[in-house]
This record gives structure tokens, C-alpha cells and sequence, in this order.
């Protein structure tokens, strides 16, 4: 029915910056929030940001003032927009979306994940 694909994901230096898709496809009459997470090793997975469908957006306090998120709501696609990067946020990075099928029947759609890696 919906399917949610992540890009982005590489291996960069601490301090640059990389810019997440998340894209969503299928039969989707509209997208209420865009959620990020990530799940470093061995550590649970942690929620990093949100942006709901009138752009409002929270981020943890640890990326905080780094990453920047955007939706374009006519293309069904999320961007979270990572600068400054640190070791620390190595992780598999998941978008998250809860969407409103043409159905009318809500739906909580994952990812299948990308890597990014942060490494001198």
C-alpha cells in the first residue's frame, strides 16, 4: 500500500554535512507527521526529529541547532538536513510517517533504514 524509502545515508568527517530523503509512495492522501529516528549500536532506537504537515518541527536536544527538517508536501518527501556532524551520530537513520491512506484508514509506516556513518 505505502511504501517509505530513505536515501542519503554515507560516510562523511566529523564536522560536514549530509541531507536525509525520505520519500513516500502509494496511495497516500496526505502525510500528517514525518518523524526521524536513529539507532546507533548497541543503544535503543531514539527519536531525533518531527515535522507535522503545517512544518511545525522538534528535534532532540542533541542535534539541535545541526539538523534542519523540510517536507515537500506536493512530493509526499522529507528531507532532514544534518550539519556538523559528529562521531556520536552514527547510526541507522529510519523515517517514520503517519499516513492517511485513500481509504481514510491511518497508517504508522517505517523505513527501511540508511547508514550514516561519521568517522576521521
Amino acid at each position: 500500500q505505502v511504501q517509505l524509502v530513505e536515501s542519503g545515508g554515507a560516510l562523511v568527517q566529523p564536522g560536514e554535512s549530509l541531507r536525509l530523503s525520505c520519500a513516500a509512495s502509494g496511495n497516500i492522501l496526505s502525510i500528517y507527521a514525518m518523524n526521524w529516528y536513529r539507532q546507533a549500536p548497541g543503544k535503543q532506537r531514539e527519536l531525533v526529529a518531527v515535522i507535522t504537515s503545517d512544518g511545525s518541527t522538534n528535534y532532540a536536544n542533541s542535534v539541535k541547532g545541526r539538523f534542519t527538517l523540510s517536507r515537500d508536501n506536493a512530493a509526499n518527501t522529507g528531507y532532514l538536513q544534518m550539519n556538523s556532524l559528529k562521531p556520536d551520530d552514527t547510526a541507522v537513520y529510519y523515517c517514520n510517517a503517519d499516513i492517511i491512506l485513500v481509504t481514510g484508514e491511518l497508517l504508522d509506516s517505517w523505513g527501511q533504514g540508511t547508514q550514516v556513518t561519521v568517522s576521521s
